[in-house]
């Protein structure tokens, strides 16, 4: 099957955003959980938020693409699933289990979850999930007629308000939930959920899965060209606004700075940011669209050279890329200081974030890249 170039363009700047994103939680994620210095603080974090948090949506709605409807015998879907995803995984919860404060803990812990000391691993447990419905969705995905696929993704739309419908309800349900092992109020109750059935009455219609479906939609209905590129730059926008001012808006509203807290403090902000909000969902199909209306003709040698290798091991990199993203964005603070007493005063911040995370993604995919070529082993451990 011939390689979309789009869809590797689209990939590697996926893997950088998600750099970006991790980049930035340290200036608001810090002290007893939660910590902003400053306003201008606030604002560069609302606005690298707003720019990157569609990342992990962008790499569901690849994989929606490229998966659906499932081109395999089940048994041989899941074989290879496992081979190119559950691998590397293993692999590298190994390794940061072993790198974390207390190996012994993590390594108690990892028939129940993920390392907490990688808690970026959270994104593969959900991919595998979409995994074991694909087949499921297969045989449907192969014959849905736009009207009906539409039908679908409109209700998914109504779903992706529904974390502003809970924040806006208020309240307090009558049970807790752990989050990193901190006891927190659980979510308000919506459309059948209750302290004893939490399979409401979207529940099976959300979440990732419609990013899963909107990649099937895109690449059955949706064409290249100009119009796709404008409206994509339009819903890109529009999404980012929303983002970010969405984002600061609760910053500023929770007190004068520095701002402080709680984790459960971020939490509550970060209902502006979900993944599975519109305007994150805004952003992704956004780019998602300026992307798709790059032409398909000859290969440039840039695409040959870096992109495709880069894309190829994207996964690796993503899977590694905290260990070397944690260490250079301590050294950075550390030597330049934080926030508007940094060593270039209201720009200490923004440089900080963009140089963590090209850093970290120059020296991951490097990483990724050489060590992918080792014979057999390689694609074992990147995948």
């Amino acid at each position: 099957m011939n390689r979309e170039i789009w869809l590797d363009f689209l990939r590697v700047t996926a893997c950088f955003l998600v750099m970006t994103v991790h980049a930035t939680e340290p200036f608001y994620l810090g002290g007893d959980g939660t910590l902003v210095l400053s306003a201008s603080d606030a604002f560069w974090v609302s606005v690298f938020e707003g720019l990157a948090r569609c990342c992990v949506p962008l790499f569901v709605i690849v994989s929606g693409y490229l998966q659906l409807p499932v081109r395999y015998e089940t048994g041989e879907f899941f074989r290879r699933r496992a081979v190119r995803i559950l691998v590397p995984l293993v692999f590298w919860t190994v390794v940061y289990a072993l790198v974390s404060g207390s190996p012994i803990a993590s390594f108690k812990g990892l028939l129940l979850n993920f390392n907490y000391a990688a808690g970026h691993l959270w994104f593969v447990y959900m991919l595998l999930g979409l995994y074991l419905i694909m087949p499921l969705l297969s045989p449907w995905a192969a014959r849905v007629s736009r009207r009906e696929l539409s039908v679908y993704l409109g209700i998914w739309a109504l779903t992706l308000l529904i974390p502003f419908v809970r924040e806006a309800a208020g309240g307090m349900a009558p049970i807790i939930y752990a989050r990193d092992g901190l006891p927190a109020p659980a979510l308000f109750p919506l459309w059948g959920e209750a302290a004893w059935n939490p399979f409401g009455l979207f529940y099976y219609v959300s979440g990732f899965a419609g990013y899963m479906l909107l990649g099937l939609f895109i690449k059955r209905f949706v064409p290249g060209g100009r119009l796709t590129r404008v409206l994509g730059w339009t819903l890109f926008l529009l999404g980012f606004i929303l983002t970010c001012f969405g984002f600061l808006k609760r910053i500023v509203a929770s007190g004068s700075f520095p701002v402080e807290g709680s984790v459960e403090v971020a939490v509550a902000w970060e209902i502006a940011i979900s993944f599975c909000g519109l305007p994150v969902a805004l952003t992704a199909l956004g780019l998602t669209l300026v992307f798709r209306s790059i032409g398909s003709g000859k290969e440039p040698k840039f695409y040959r050279t870096i992109i495709l290798p880069l894309a190829t091991a994207g996964y690796g990199m993503y899977l590694m890329h905290m260990l070397i993203l944690g260490p250079v964005s301590g050294w950075f603070r550390g030597l330049w200081g934080v926030g508007a007493d940094g060593v270039i005063g209201l720009w200490t911040t923004p440089v900080q974030i963009v140089l963590t995370a090209l850093i970290s993604f120059v020296a991951s995919g490097i990483i990724a890249v050489l060590v992918r070529r080792i014979p057999v082993a390689g694609k074992w451990i990147i995948g």
